[in-house]
């Protein structure tokens, strides 16, 4: 189990993070080294890095792909496939030594399936619309039998003997009886009900296991021929079967059901079982679209599952991929499941029911099949291209993991590269290269050691190291060096913060009060939350520019200033926020140490003018004194008015039924806002200047008003921009 530990990239820590304080990149998860490229490596669920089995490639037949693969006792292997749309499929041999040759070529286009009896005569079935053809050692081939169906998908022998052939498009698995010379005689042995018997496996007992397609279930059928369903998968194609030594049961499944080609209702565990031997199948939809492998069939997305059933029923799913397909099971030497899959020629295997290892990387796309042989080697096949490859039991002697690039997000100075467990040092050797493209070009660093666990490359914005693995040669499964954790210290260089943008607010708003700075605390930690990855440490967080502030109240004399502001290092900044007039030469103080991107204070406490003010920011809660870095911006001048315009020249004369009311307006600073006039008390009402514009520091104002009985007061009020405000009044009796 790995320890937890504290590293930054990862964690949250409530105090701030402070640039001059050693960052680390920390690769120690599954997904982080997935990012890399790994040479003769393996790779477990849970960010081991070990050297991997031996990889051989044994054979290059040149065939599209190959299905198919088996031993005899003698151990020569025997390799079948095919390509689209070829009219002859491929058997081929290779002995012990390693000699292989074209055994012999069978009407059809790819063989899927071989057997390999215990007198160690070949059995080779092809599809579509094959045959079982028995095939001797000098390549002379025979139809042994015929079952007339669509698919031929897999081929096993029982422990008396009986050959049995699961197929499609009926879902029917034939017995054919052993017979030394000409064709064995066969009949259908079970009907699955389903449109194909996919695949096929026989455990000690010689009772089959059968998976199917499209209702993905996993079947027992006794020597007798009563069938009984031990899991229907959530998956439509079980591609592979298993039997593991201790009798545990281990299907793949693969595709997303769909409602059009799901099987009818199955039975369950405790119900009866499906009707042996020649019972009528249940109706099944006209057709059925081909599985995963048959010759031609479009690719299957939506990943795979594989699952295990104890010996006393139990289902459980222990393994999925989202996108890899698994198409083969085996077990190595020490009984461990190992699984061939598709999309990228993957072969993991299974540790536990939470554990894998991603073993090796075949560079054809689909591992198809394996057999195994008693000195613990793997033999694999695979299509795209068709390659026949021994696998272990040995281990590479060395190998390579290259990392992704890493991006520090500024000019960074790198530090001391440790790795756990510590013990195998001796073992690896780590080198590092840097630069200042994003991408590895040969305008980076050259591939440097480390002296003293220290990274000698260049300091730059971008890192990637490299981990070379040395085991002893001819290495056992079990003595590899491993690899679990790489932590590299960095320290960004100090750089000034920047001001973008100074901006004065609107007159007579302010912005709330800061929030009351909390009391020293012990500080806390926020773990990433359990059975969730870990998020990758790329990058660190910035301490980006931020153009937002909380929303203003009105406020009589209030002014404020807001700014947007960051820093490249991430580094916590306080602000000084100064202002003066624009004929003034000295900057008077208005508030030092402010931490937010905003400040308001009384502009009534300065004579009416222009001003201008500067924000200096600074890094120095994260820097030490002598190492702080400061910038700073100026605003735009602005206007400080708080004296309230003139009334004079009120006038009001009767006129008729009306009282022609006239009066004129001047402000020292700003123009003129709005004017208003009430009468005997009454709302206000909006009058327009001589000139219907609003639109200068003096305007002059006409409005004829209904005469009342006695004597009338009319009242005038304005106002200039800055909502400064006087009011006068006459009495016209």
């Amino acid at each position: 189990m790995k320890i937890l530990r504290v590293v930054i990239a990862s964690l949250c820590v409530s105090a701030a993070l402070y640039a001059v304080e050693t960052k680390y990149w920390q690769q120690s998860e599954m997904a982080d080294f997935e990012k890399g490229t790994l040479t003769s490596l393996s790779l477990s669920s849970d960010g081991q890095l070990t050297l991997a089995p031996v990889v051989k490639e044994i054979y290059d037949p040149s065939v599209t792909f190959l299905w198919a693969v088996a031993r005899d006792s003698k151990g020569n292997l025997y390799a079948g496939g095919g390509a689209l749309g070829a009219s002859k499929a491929k058997l081929y041999t290779i002995d012990p030594s390693g000699k292989a040759k074209l055994l012999t070529e069978l009407d059809g286009m790819a063989i899927q399936a071989i057997a390999v009896d215990r007198e160690d005569r070949v059995y080779a079935a092809t599809s579509p619309d094959g045959k079982v053809y028995r095939v001797d050692a000098a390549g002379q081939a025979s139809v042994f039998y015929d079952p007339h169906a669509k698919y031929i998908w897999a081929l096993a022998f029982s422990r008396s003997g009986d050959l049995f052939v699961a197929t499609g498009d009926q879902g029917e698995i034939y017995r054919v009886k052993p017979s030394a010379t000409g064709a064995g005689a066969g009949s259908v042995f079970f009907k699955t009900e389903e449109t194909h018997a996919r695949s096929l496996a026989i455990d000690a007992n010689d009772n089959l296991i059968v998976g199917t397609d499209p209702g993905g279930l996993i079947m027992r059928i006794t020597p007798a021929g009563a069938g009984f369903v031990l899991y229907q998968s959530t998956k439509r194609e079980i591609t592979a079967v298993g039997v593991a030594p201790d009798g545990t049961i281990y299907a793949a499944g693969v595709g997303s059901k769909q409602a059009s080609s799901l099987a009818p209702p199955t039975p369950t565990p405790g119900s009866p079982a499906p009707a042996p031997n020649g019972a009528a199948p249940a109706a099944r939809p006209a057709s059925s679209p081909p599985p995963t492998l048959a010759p031609g069939a479009p690719p299957v997305s939506s990943g795979s599952e594989i699952y295990r059933i104890q010996g006393d029923g139990y289902p459980r799913r222990i393994w999925s991929h989202s996108q890899d397909l698994v198409y083969a099971l085996a077990f190595d030497a020490k009984g461990r499941l190992i699984a061939g899959t598709g999309n990228r020629g993957a072969i993991y295997r299974i540790d536990s029911d939470h554990s894998f290892t991603r073993l090796v990387n075949l560079q054809p796309t689909q591992v198809t099949a394996f057999c195994t042989s008693p000195d613990g080697h793997i033999y694999a096949v695979t299509g795209n291209i068709g390659k026949v490859i021994g696998i272990g039991p040995q281990l590479e002697s060395s190998g390579t993991f290259e990392s992704d690039v890493y991006d520090a997000g500024a000019f960074t100075y790198w530090g001391r590269l440790s790795a756990e467990p510590a013990r195998t040092a001796s073992s690896i050797l780590f080198e590092t290269r840097s630069g200042n493209l994003s991408r590895t070009q040969k305008n980076w660093s050259a591939w440097a050691k480390l002296n003293a666990g220290r990274v000698t490359s260049p300091a730059a914005r971008f890192l990637q190291y490299k981990a070379t693995i040395t085991g002893a040669s001819g290495t056992s499964s079990s003595g590899s060096p491993e690899l679990d954790e790489i932590d590299i210290a960095y320290l960004m260089k100090n750089v000034a913060p920047v001001i973008e943008e100074v901006e004065i607010t609107p007159a007579n708003y302010k912005f709330p009060a800061p929030a009351a700075a909390s009391t020293p605390s012990t500080p806390t930690l926020t773990l990433p939350a359990l059975g969730r990855n870990r998020p990758a440490a790329s990058s660190p967080a910035l301490s980006e520019p931020s153009g937002s502030s909380p929303a203003l109240t009105w406020s009589k004399g209030q002014i404020g200033v807001r700014w947007l502001a960051g820093d490249d290092n991430g580094d916590s900044l306080i602000f000084k926020v100064e202002i003066r007039g624009v004929n003034e030469t000295d900057w008077k103080l208005l508030k030092d140490k402010v931490r937010e991107r905003y400040y308001s204070w009384d502009s009534t406490a300065f004579p009416d003018g222009r001003y201008v003010m500067r924000v200096t920011a600074s890094d120095a809660p994260s820097n030490p004194p002598d190492q702080a870095l400061t910038t700073t911006l100026e605003s735009d001048p602005f206007l400080i008015d708080n004296a309230p315009p003139e009334i004079t020249n009120l006038r009001g004369a009767p006129s008729g039924g009306k009282i022609e009311v006239s009066f004129h307006a001047k402000d020292g600073l700003s123009v003129i806002g709005k004017a208003e006039y009430s009468v005997n008390g009454g709302e206000w009402l909006l009058v327009e200047p001589v000139t219907r514009l609003t639109d200068s520091q003096e305007e002059d104002y006409r409005v004829a008003i209904d005469r009342t009985p006695g004597e009338t007061t009319i009242a005038v009020r304005v106002a200039d921009e800055y909502e400064n405000q006087c009011v006068s009044k006459i009495v016209v009796k």
